[in-house]
This record gives structure tokens, sequence and C-alpha cells, in this order.
């Protein structure tokens, strides 16, 4: 049997759209003999629909489109994923077309409910297997989740199938590959069998699909695999009971992995929400200089309009290395001086604020006048403000609401402070384009005077492990603190997390690069006096 693999990048909703990429991919198989072509999890309609799952008539366009692609199938059998409605249930199905047939369907066994998954609220669980006959080869058909558990493999095995494709929503984040191989591997160890591995690509949301798609031999070998992130097919062939080994396309150093998820992030939220381009506050520090780099990766130099907004507390060196990165990157660039519009902000506070002393206050104002200006400009031209706040800085709320975090996404919402620096290090040894010094001075929000991110906050190496052991692993307190980090630290680090879960609710969406980022997967009240043990 001949097998193809095309991996996809879809837009949910655009059920249309999606079948003729399908349609394409079934083309391209059957001109290179393939018996079979694999598409992902919800090919169809994109992944995840979330509540337009609750509307009938999306069931309804579902199935008039399969009916239609079903069309294009004459000489090869085609394994689409959709949702289906039947009898009053809803399943997370897949079906597999010959000849313009559905000859078989399979609802998906087992339903995530943790991470980013929510299928509980929307699918019945499917309880039997499907096992269909192609080319002589009884092809057992497992569903993305289906594959972490050891049910549906086994059925299918008892079912008589010889081989077990898997269509895949499964989202991108850091070490995620390595995973999904451990996985595979234990249903082979279990089963026997075979195994291919069929993943989206691209962006939706908070979301980064990374393809990656891949075929395991009954040893658990791997034996080809396709390239991460891109649109792809990959035609194979089973013999004698097993993969014929193929090409295995390189894995990505781990930086150029979460590099390629931002742009991809970036481009998929701002062209398929039909936003012109993008527009960014340029403030000659790492964040922003690193969110601009990505923006102009994502959409082109001439869909990317940089902002320096200068204070009195503007670095020269700020101004100058601003400059410097919009000229290497030949972004339309502005310079707006906020010192007139703060000034008009203090006269109109003046009697409210008078006796009471200089704090944050100010501070937070000049942020403020900067986020009023940045959504101006996005009014005017319908470009989508993107914001540079970082996860350490969302982590302890070491930024302004309706300041720094006034936009319509969030770039660097789910990196770390130290990631950003290795990001920045990365970008530049492709090519540079951002100038050293903003990667070697000291980071500031330039607020005050003589003003470091260190003067109120521990020193990011140690911000960011005490974070990744308490978001991402769920660690202690006590646990942290006997990892070896300062007890002090622990604690603060820890409680400013408790006290900034108000301002996290109300920031704008971004990629989610990690295993535990601030977004789908982060669900704590606001209202909450849980000790965590402190």
């Amino acid at each position: 049997m001949k097998l193809a693999i095309a991996q996809f990048n879809p837009t949910v909703g655009d059920l249309a759209g999606n079948a003729a990429k399908i349609a394409h991919y079934v083309h391209e198989a059957r001109e290179q003999g393939a018996d079979l072509l694999v598409t992902p999890e919800f090919g169809l309609c994109g992944y995840p629909p979330e509540d337009l799952l609750l509307r009938p008539a999306f069931y309804t366009d579902c199935a008039s489109q399969l009916a239609k692609l079903a069309l294009q199938t004459q000489g090869i059998a085609l394994l689409v994923s959709y949702p289906l409605q039947e009898k009053g249930k809803r399943y997370n199905a897949a079906s597999i077309i010959r000849n313009g047939k559905i000859i078989a369907t399979y609802r998906k066994i087992s339903l995530p409910n943790n991470e980013v998954f929510d299928e509980k609220r929307y699918f019945e669980a499917g309880g039997a297997p499907c096992v269909v006959e192609i080319a002589g080869v009884r092809v057992g058909i497992n569903i993305c989740e289906d594959i972490w558990q050891p049910q549906a493999a086994a059925l299918a095995k008892s079912a008589g199938a010889e081989v077990i494709v898997v269509p895949n929503a499964s989202p991108f984040h850091v070490d995620k590959q390595k995973v999904r191989y451990e996985v595979v591997k234990s249903r082979i160890e279990q089963t026997g069998l075979p195994i291919a591995y069929a993943n989206l690509t691209g962006g939706q949301d908070e979301l980064v699909f990374d393809g990656d798609s891949f075929l395991m031999n009954r040893k658990g070998e791997l034996v080809a695999q396709l390239p991460m992130f891109d649109d792809a097919l990959g035609v194979f062939e089973l013999r004698d009971g097993d993969w014929v080994p193929g090409e295995v396309a390189p894995a990505p150093s781990i930086e150029a992995q979460v590099y390629k998820a931002l742009t991809i992030g970036v481009r998929d939220y701002i062209l398929k929400n039909g936003f012109p381009g993008a527009l960014l506050g340029l403030s000659g520090g790492i964040d922003s200089a690193l969110t601009l780099a990505i923006a102009v990766d994502a959409l082109g130099p001439d869909k990317v309009h940089a902002v320096m907004m200068p204070s009195q507390y503007t670095a020269d060196i700020s101004v100058n290395d601003s400059r410097e990165m919009v000229d290497i990157l030949k972004v339309k660039y502005s310079e707006i001086a906020i010192r007139p519009v703060y000034d008009g902000f203090m006269d109109a506070l003046a009697g409210e604020f008078a006796g009471l002393p200089v704090d944050t206050t100010e501070e937070n104002l000049q942020a403020r006048v900067r986020g009023t200006l940045l959504m101006a400009l996005s009014n005017k031209t319908g470009k989508l403000v993107l914001t540079t706040g970082n996860k350490s800085e969302m982590a302890v709320g070491y930024a302004t609401l309706y300041g720094d975090m006034a936009g319509g996404f969030a770039v660097l919402k789910d990196v770390a402070k130290t990631l950003v620096y290795r990001l920045a290090h990365y970008r530049n040894s492709v090519g540079c384009v951002i100038p050293e010094r903003i990667i070697t001075r000291a980071p500031s929000a330039e607020l005050r005077d003589n003003q470091t991110d260190q003067d109120s906050l521990p020193p990011y190496d140690v911000l960011d492990a005490i974070m990744k052991a308490y978001v991402e692993n769920n660690r202690s307190p006590q646990e942290i603190i006997a990892e070896g980090h300062p007890e002090a630290d622990v604690k603060r680090v820890i409680r400013l997390i408790k006290l900034n879960e108000y301002k996290r609710r109300q920031a704008p969406v971004g990629v989610r690069i990690t295993a535990r980022g601030y977004g789908k997967d982060w669900r704590y009240p606001i209202t909450n006096r849980y000790s965590s043990g402190l």
C-alpha cells in the first residue's frame, strides 16, 4: 500500500477553503500513486472550532462540504476528519471516502479535557474500532488523543488492523515532538503495529500547529518525518507489514522552533483575521526589538509600522538604537514625543494629586499615554497593535493595564525574559537585525531616572526559574525552595503571580510555546485566598 500524508494549515470555519486544500492534496497524492491520503484532525473545519460546535448549522455545512469533497476521490481513498452530528449526538469523527462514497466512519473514543483541550464540552465518545481494507492492507483509525491512551489502539488491533493511521490536531510547545514519539512508541509496543501520524500546521488564535507528521515502524523506530511547520505532502510505502524508510526532516534548534512558531502565530492571526498589518511601540529595549523582528519576518516590512514615543526619561541611545533597527528592517517609522500629552494629563490631575507623593502612578501614566497613541493609530489605519511584554513580566505584573498591555496580540506572552535574549541572539545569527547594544544593555522601562528592571524584580534567571517551576510544573513553594532557590525570592515571585491574575485576565491573546501558558490552560480565580503553602 502507498500511503500519503498531507499536513496543511486550515482556517477555522473556512469550510470551502479547507476543502479546496484537501482536494488539491487528493489530486497530488493520486498523481503520485497513493492508495490512501491521510489528512489531519478537523482538516475540513479547522481546529479548535470551540463553540461553533454548539451550532447545528455548523454540522450541516460540514456535511455539505464533505459531500462535495467526496466527488474528488475517484481512484484514491481519502481519510478526512470533521465534526459529525447524528441521532442527536455529536462526535469528533473521521471518514474514509473512496470513489465518491463514504465507506467507513470512525468516532473518536478518547476525548481530551486537559491543557488547551475541551472536547468533552462538545462530543460524545465513540466506542467501536474502525478498520478498512485499502490495497489489501487492513488500516485502523485512531484520532489524536486516542493514540495517547491504550484503549482505541487495542480495539483496532483486535479488529484486525495491520497498521494504524492517526489524524492529529496537536499544538506545538517546546519539546512536544519528543513526547509524541514516546507516546507512539508505547502504542507500538502494545500492539506491534506500525503507525502513521498526521498533524496540522499553522496558527489559530494562541495555538500554533507544527506539522512534524511522521511514521514509526513496528520496532518503534522513526523512519520518515515531514518538515516542521511547513505544509507538505509525503508519500510512503507499506511493504511486508512495515514502512519502507523515507526521508526524515531534521529538527531545528529550540530557538529556531520557537522563533518560527511566533512568526506563524503573528502571521496567521493578522492575515486570517483580515488586518492590513501590524504596529507596535518601539522603545529601544530587547522585548520590542524582538517583537519588531518577528513581525517583519511574519508579514514583511511593508505591513509593519514601528512607533518610538520618547519621554523625558528616554535615553538617547534608546532612540538611536531604534532608528538603527528600523533602518535595517526598512519598516515605516514614526517618532511621537509623549511629554506634551503627559503634561496635559498631569495638569488635569494636578488638583486631585495635590499633596500626594510621586509614585508608580506617574510611571503608569506614561505607559497609558503610549497605549492611547498606539490605539489611535490602530483605529485610523486598521493595523493591529502588537504588545511587547514577555511572560516574566506578565507573571509578576510588571506591565501596565491600558498602557503597554494595550493591543490586540501579545507576541511574547508565553516567552520568558531569558528566552527573549536567546531568541534575539538566534535571530541575529540568521541575519543581524537587532543592534547589539539593545541586547547587552540592562533592561529598563525608562519611566524614571536611572531605572532598571532589577530595581524591583529578582534577576531574570532567578525569576524565570521560579516561574517555570510554579506555573509550568505545578511545584509548591516548599518544593521550589528545596530545589535551591532563595526562599525570599520564591515567596515574592509567587505572591506577585497571585496578585496579578486580574491583569493577565485582561491581557490580549498571545502565542503559546510552552506546556503551560497564560491562556486556555491557565484558569485560576482572580479572587483567591489560597496561600499556596506560603
